[in-house]
């Protein structure tokens, strides 16, 4: 699972498996997991964070958003 970006103690990341479905990050912290779809940035589902923690996930994921299609597109060869 190629990590993109570390954030505030959050992991970003995505799994090679998943380049099959549309544009989106996994984030962990703390054994908390949220899936993060990339167009529009929205949460697809998430286990164990707070509303604040994923308002903050869902901030952080916005501002980085650039940096995170291009690290997808990059690995599924778009």
């Amino acid at each position: 699972m190629p990590t993109v970006l570390r954030v505030k103690g959050y992991r970003l990341s995505f799994f090679s498996y998943d380049l099959n479905e549309p544009i989106h990050v996994h984030v962990t912290k703390a054994g908390c997991e949220a899936k993060i779809w990339m167009s529009p940035v929205s949460l697809a589902w998430s286990k164990g964070f707070r509303d604040v923690e994923l308002r903050e996930i869902l901030a952080i994921v916005e501002e980085n958003q650039n940096v995170i299609e291009s690290a997808w597109n990059e690995r599924s060869g778009n």
